[in-house]
């Protein structure tokens, strides 16, 4: 089961940008959502829009996301 993060422990809108811009260069991150999910795989992101992307191409598979549904970003 996963617990969703509480408001008061999220980071920044500025902070998860940041780290947006930087993990489009690398080859796969692991984005983990608000409500608990993790998805893994290349990303792009456009700061001005707050949106992005996430493709993992090994499982076929790709989803928009917005920065206020993300609570970190692992490389």
């Amino acid at each position: 089961m996963v617990r969703p993060v509480p408001e008061s422990e999220l980071p920044e809108p500025s902070e998860l940008s940041s780290r947006l811009k930087e993990g489009m260069s690398k080859y796969s991150v692991r984005l983990r959502f608000r409500d608990g999910r993790e998805e893994q795989g290349a990303i792009t992101f456009v700061e001005r829009l707050g949106r992005g992307r996430i493709i993992d191409i090994e499982r076929e598979f790709a989803m928009d996301f917005s920065i206020a549904d993300l609570d970190s970003i692992d490389y």
